[in-house]
């Protein structure tokens, strides 16, 4: 399931690629299609994402605004499966897919068909993001003056008006990708609570976007036992992981990519236990990207030597979800690592 940064670089691609434009809509798998003849011609006047939920704003003239009653929502959660997938002028899109791997749009097993232009010149029919045909399962999609943009396979995929989104905004737990998130309810929270901070940091009424894989790396960096309930945390305690993992995530939605390891550690032990991988994405074949065999600490890396102290990586079921720990490095409660670094964003500098 696509964690919180996934949704948030959804959110500016579609700032990027229709806010402010009138667009069609349409739902060629027919479950969305009311809504869809409902919307159609109307103006996406922006987008917003709050945890692992992405929030579309329309309107029938561009001067609503977007928290105006008259204004609809379209409210997507992806879940394991979904995906947007992006075609259109050069520039449109920063990735071709956000959310589960998907094919580009227009891509086929077999050759794409070739016609002739009006000059007699060639011309791949899918490289004209507007001849594309969509696929039957796709359940949305919009289409604006330079690019479309399809979705498959979401969980969620319903309208809204704003006491929903009020509703679901009260329900999430502070993200930390947003301005207006309160850290200390998250503090509150879960030094309230006899529950493991391992299953608080997956409860998304807790904290809203984190995943199995910040889970992990967060708790790691912290030097945290995943099974010690939250009420005997300390308060700096919780509030560093917060501000990890607020930095973390940043760094995730800017590039399309989770990388929770400091420079000197990248190259020990750089493996990764993983059944398969599915296709790359997110500039995964850019030079000085870190690949996916040195961006972890402990997520898909049980029975490898732990990169800091050696001890064997474990993993074990959690409130139906595995997590991944270093029994050695994460016995401690009260203090951060001391490899921690103060600024953890300067780990990022060599992908400058």
């Amino acid at each position: 399931m696509p964690e919180g940064h996934t949704v948030h670089r959804l959110a500016a691609a579609f700032e990027a690629g229709f806010a402010g434009q009138r667009v069609r809509v349409a739902s060629p798998q027919g479950r969305f299609a009311t809504e869809a003849e409902r919307l159609d011609g109307q103006v996406l006047l922006g987008a917003e994402a709050v945890g692992k939920h992405l929030l579309l704003a329309f309107a029938p003239s561009d001067d609503v605004a977007a928290d105006d009653p008259a204004a609809s929502l379209v409210h997507v959660h992806l879940g394991l499966y979904g995906s947007w997938t992006f075609a259109g002028d050069d520039g449109f899109a920063a990735a071709h897919a956000i959310g589960a791997p998907r094919r580009r749009i227009g891509e086929q097993d077999t050759a794409v068909r070739v016609d002739a232009d009006a000059d007699g010149e060639e011309r791949d029919a899918a490289a004209d993001w507007r001849r594309i045909v969509p696929r039957d399962a796709v359940r949305v999609r919009l289409a604006g003056a330079h690019g479309l943009a399809d979705l498959t396979g979401p969980t969620a995929c319903e309208l809204y008006d704003q006491a929903q989104r009020t509703e679901l905004l009260a329900r999430l737990g502070p993200d930390p990708l947003r301005e207006d998130a309160d850290a200390e309810r998250f503090v509150a929270r879960v030094r309230s609570s006899r529950t493991p901070i391992g299953t608080l940091l997956m409860n998304q009424d807790v904290i809203a976007g984190v995943g199995i894989i910040y889970r992990a790396e967060a708790l790691f960096r912290a030097r945290l036992d995943p099974w010690v309930p939250g009420r005997e945390l300390g308060a700096p305690l919780v509030r560093g992981i917060w501000d990890d993992l607020a930095v973390l995530m940043a760094y995730g939605a800017r590039t399309g990519r989770i990388v929770t390891t400091q420079p000197e550690h990248r190259d020990i032990e750089a493996r990764i236990i993983e059944r398969s991988r599915g296709p790359q994405q997110n500039g995964d074949d850019e030079a000085g990207v870190v690949p996916r065999e040195k961006s972890f600490y402990v997520y898909h890396r049980q029975t490898l030597p732990c990169r800091v102290c050696r001890t064997t990586v474990r993993s074990a079921d959690m409130a139906g979800r595995t997590v991944f720990w270093c029994p050695r490095c994460q016995g401690t409660r009260t203090r951060r690592a001391p490899w921690s670094l103060e600024h953890p964003a300067d780990a990022w500098a060599l992908e400058a």
